[in-house]
């Protein structure tokens, strides 16, 4: 008559119940349940992001929620050896800016917001252009000239996965003229 889930997903879980609570105390993600440095980084809407580069060790995160909530123009959140989760925020008006990644596909999932997506073979023929808004998702080939500017009235949240990884590990960009200026020094 009724369906009652199971509740443990493993069966291994059943002797430990208490190693995985589920969201019970700590809503957005479970740690590992070594720790592997990552203890007291739990992300809350209470307490704000606190949030640093994860990759290389199994993670798990409520992904929208992280996305919303951060503030800066890039922070990876997760770098692995093939792939790579950064957070965005695009300012109103500004845009992540025309960029090519030539061996580099990339996703973009737009969470807050609205905007306009550019690409184009050739960085002054940006022949493919359109709007985007919350939970619409961009694919980007590697090669292919882009841009996505914040055309709405409130900061652009989205995060983006490059597949390799694009940034250095733990990369954080508080703003887009910072990234710049880092991104013109390397």
């Amino acid at each position: 008559m009724y369906y009652i889930p199971y509740m443990y997903p493993h069966p291994y879980y059943v002797s430990n119940p208490s190693m995985y609570n589920y969201g019970r105390y700590y809503p957005m993600y479970w740690p590992h349940p070594q720790g592997w440095g990552i203890e007291n980084q739990f992300f809350s809407r209470q307490e704000g992001m606190n949030m640093t580069d994860f990759g290389g060790h199994p993670f798990v995160i409520n992904i929208e929620d992280a996305a919303e909530q951060n503030d800066t123009f890039r922070t990876t959140l997760w770098t692995g050896d093939n792939l790579q989760v950064t957070l965005m925020s695009i300012r109103v008006g500004e845009d992540i800016g025309l960029e090519v990644h030539p061996d580099v596909d990339q996703f973009l999932r737009i969470e807050e917001g609205e905007g306009l997506v550019q690409m184009g073979d050739n960085k002054n023929k940006l022949d493919f252009e359109e709007s985007v808004y919350e939970d619409y998702a961009i694919m980007v080939p590697a090669g292919k000239w882009h841009n996505l500017t914040n055309t709405g009235n409130t900061p652009l949240k989205l995060y983006t996965i490059y597949a390799p990884p694009e940034h250095p590990f733990g990369t954080v960009h508080h703003t887009k003229a910072e990234a710049m200026e880092k991104e013109h020094d390397a």
